[in-house]
């Protein structure tokens, strides 16, 4: 059972720093990072890459840190929790900010804080259970929700950490429930470029970098036979695919164009996330007779600009950052959207 699962405020908490990764991203195109260096090792404990987190680590919240008094063995204190305000208490030394310190930075506050009740103090702080640094996944694994990151980690280990990835039997046979080709991994904001199906299908250990804190992995659905009409449509998100699913007939079902629809060139992306093929399909021309309508496939985007482009480049950003959003909002709402009654914050609705 996922800690998610388990606890109704970390559903919350969950859901809140999923709101923010992709908050108004109708407005602005989540960026792609530079792609980490990967430790081409399955373990992240074999690496001898180690990412800024490991070589400066800083404590936070619910990390277990003991103190101790040189000379002064009564005084110790051992399994102090850091409060979920970042702050700790030792003898006088009274909320004393822990969280965004090193352990050497925290001993030197603390014995700051007590150089007014004693002459010259030695205090010792000891790091106990690190607990503090979580990892996000979410959808198609057996176990989602917030993890620890309590070691050096690669994607493979978290995967396997959440339970591994969900299956299912389609005509006899194990097959995994994951769209690999649409999954992605969210840091900093940033959408980070692996591909985790090369990595999954093929044991591509280039693409198995190591996990940092706040990393969000996200494994859309690969049974749902859906599209998603996004942009300046009266009603954005995933559809239903039938038989004669169309570029004209899925923007009409998504409540039509917009006002500032632009409606010359409607950009269609198929394919992963990585290496996408891109359409463009020019609806003015179909309705006026002079061409006919773009058939759509499984899991195609169909994305409709508010303003005028040429370069299909400019577009296809735009069309990830708003299915990102979507299948991440879609899936908050159905598996924790009842404990949240409005948006966390704007743009999410």
């Amino acid at each position: 059972m996922s800690s998610s699962s388990r606890f109704p405020g970390c559903r919350i908490f969950l859901a809140v720093c999923l709101a923010l990764v992709i908050a108004r991203a109708d407005e602005a195109i989540i960026p792609t990072a530079p792609k980490p260096s990967a430790p081409l090792v399955f373990s992240g404990s074999n690496s001898r890459i180690k990412a800024a987190w490991q070589e400066h680590y800083t404590l936070g919240p619910n990390d277990v840190i003991g103190f101790s008094f040189y000379g002064h063995p009564e005084l110790a204190r051992p399994n102090v929790v850091i409060a979920p305000d970042g702050r700790v208490n030792y003898l006088q030394a009274l909320g004393v900010m822990a969280a965004g310190k090193t352990i050497d930075e925290l001993r030197e506050a603390v014995a700051s804080e007590l150089s007014r009740y004693y002459i010259r103090p030695r205090v010792i702080v000891t790091p106990g259970e690190l607990r503090s640094k979580k990892f996000y996944i979410l959808g198609k694994v057996i176990n989602k929700g917030a993890f620890t990151l309590e070691r050096p980690m690669t994607v493979i280990e978290a995967v396997a950490q959440a339970g591994g990835l969900e299956t299912g039997i389609f005509q006899l046979n194990t097959v995994e429930l994951a769209d690999l080709p649409r999954s992605f991994l969210i840091r900093n904001h940033q959408r980070v470029p692996i591909d985790l199906d090369k990595l999954f299908r093929r044991g591509d250990l280039s693409q198995n970098i190591l996990i940092e804190p706040d990393d969000y992995l996200y494994f859309p659905s690969s049974v749902n036979n859906e599209i998603y009409v996004l942009g300046a449509v009266g009603s954005p998100g995933a559809q239903g695919l039938s038989i004669d699913a169309s570029v004209l007939g899925s923007i009409t079902l998504a409540g039509g164009f917009t006002e500032n629809a632009f409606r010359q060139r409607v950009l269609v992306v198929r394919g992963s996330l990585e290496n996408p093929e891109r359409f463009i399909v020019d609806t003015k021309d179909i309705l006026a007779g002079k061409g006919s309508d773009f058939r759509l496939l499984p899991r195609d985007l169909v994305y409709v600009s508010n303003r005028p482009w040429i370069r299909v480049e400019d577009l296809a950003d735009l069309a990830v950052t708003s299915f990102i959003q979507t299948v991440v909002t879609t899936w908050t709402g159905k598996n924790i959207g009842p404990l949240i009654t409005s948006p966390v914050v704007p743009g999410i609705k």
